[in-house]
């Protein structure tokens, strides 16, 4: 091996910061295949590969040198990290245990053949989940199924509860990141998990109604409100928790429904049904996955119109991130409905961004797109959406725009900026 692999920051750093990526020692304009590489809990590879030259004095630094084609093209110089696939099909890439970092591996390879050139030199790089200091305790407090994380210092942090969507658990990753800007955050299982219902049969209110209450409890979480961040099913859960419960001051949901979905939410004596979908009209794509964005019916149809979640009776801010090429939902048409519900109560216009090319699994920054999967409750593949450069790009705005609003609403923080997309 000739060439030196210099990564910045060396050694460990968080998954949601971006990497420097310098080779040393190259000849000038020499071709060359650098190609990233991880193992999930589960064993499975995950790989991306880009070929590049050298420059007039034997280097390659991402930040400046294109990629000249592989697994993307172009100045992209986290894309060895967002384009990672896994050597088999419809996996997606999750962080199952925070508490271990994923070990990414970049070689340099000799010619702009992966397979056959030479190995020039590498370096590994572990990216982690919990920053230094950071507290992860696991919360079994009455029903509530949960882990919370609590940044480094004595706090009061302000608090968010994290809630995922229709494939259950309990997912901590997001959670634990969004940790490290300084909340203390909630992730929240409601269903598939411990001795929590198997399936969305029905959902009470009363139990987000009590991790809400534990957050606000918590001398480490500041006061006197908290804020929610959901994904797809969890979104609508937080989109009905601000309107139904006291002590929520800003919301943000991440391609969701404007209406209740998958199963009759229950709160004291009012039951909200869900939104009517026609099954019947899923399609299947030309690669067999199942397209599932036309089987839920209009909400605004009159048959449907209890279904619809009350925002105007919230008492925060909505932030709403909607991804254009979302086949989860018709995120974008939702959004819309959201905003024009609130303005037609004399409420504040929601807060929008529509992410061009995004699909529906939008993820902290660096997680590769998900097109697609094998739903862990359908046991099909679905199809997501969403195209590679454009998503990648969007996560890492959309994650600045989610702590922006948090900060400025439940810390006081002005605004940071405005999203470039």
């Amino acid at each position: 091996m000739a060439a030196t692999v210099t990564l910045e920051p060396a050694g460990r750093c968080r998954w949601d910061e971006p990497v420097r990526m310098v080779v040393r020692g190259l000849a000038p304009g020499q071709p060359v295949t650098l190609r990233a590489s991880l193992r999930d809990e589960k064993d499975a590879l995950f790989r991306a590969h880009a070929r590049y030259c050298a420059d007039a004095h034997g280097q390659l630094d991402l930040e400046r040198a294109p990629a000249l084609g592989g697994s993307f093209a172009g100045l992209e110089p986290m894309g060895l990290l967002w384009a990672l696939e896994s050597e088999k099909p419809l996996l997606r890439l999750v962080k199952r245990d925070v508490q271990t970092p994923f070990a990414v591996e970049l070689e340099v390879l000799d010619g702009h053949d992966p397979e056959a050139g030479g190995l020039l030199g590498r370096a590994v790089q572990e990216r982690d989940f919990l920053a230094p200091g950071m507290r992860r305790e696991p919360v079994r407090s009455g029903r509530v199924r949960a882990t919370l994380f609590l940044p480094p210092g004595t706090g009061p942090f302000p608090g968010i509860l994290d809630l995922f969507g229709s494939g259950g658990g309990l997912c901590e990753y997001r959670a634990s990141l969004l940790a490290g800007h300084g909340f203390a955050v909630l992730a929240l299982a409601y269903f598939r998990f411990e001795d929590l219902p198997e399936y969305l049969n029905n959902v009470c209110l009363e139990y987000f109604e009590e991790a809400v209450d534990f957050m606000l409890q918590h001398p480490k979480v500041k006061g006197p409100s908290v804020g929610l961040l959901g994904f797809s099913k969890g979104g609508d859960l937080c989109l009905s928790m601000a309107s139904f419960l006291k002590g929520i001051t800003a919301t943000v949901v991440i391609n969701a429904c404007v209406a209740n979905t998958i199963a009759p939410l229950h709160y004291k004596d009012m039951i909200i049904p869900n939104l009517s979908s026609d099954p019947g009209k899923y399609k299947i794509t030309e690669s067999g996955l199942l397209n599932l964005v036309d089987i839920w019916n209009d909400p605004l149809e009159k048959s449907n119109h209890r279904s619809l979640i009350p925002l105007e009776e919230a008492q925060g801010p909505f932030l709403f991130i909607v991804g254009m090429d979302d086949y989860g939902w018709k995120s974008e048409f939702y959004a819309q409905i959201a905003s024009e519900r609130l303005q037609a109560h004399g409420k504040d216009r929601p807060q929008i961004i529509y992410y061009p090319g995004t699909g529906h699994c939008i993820d902290p920054p660096y997680f590769p797109l998900c097109r697609a999967s094998v739903h862990s409750v359908l046991g099909h593949p679905v199809f997501y959406g969403g195209e590679p450069k454009a998503h990648s790009r969007a996560q890492v705005d959309a994650w600045q725009q989610i702590q922006t609003f948090f900060h400025k609403h439940l810390n006081g923080k002005k605004s940071v900026k405005p999203s470039k997309l």
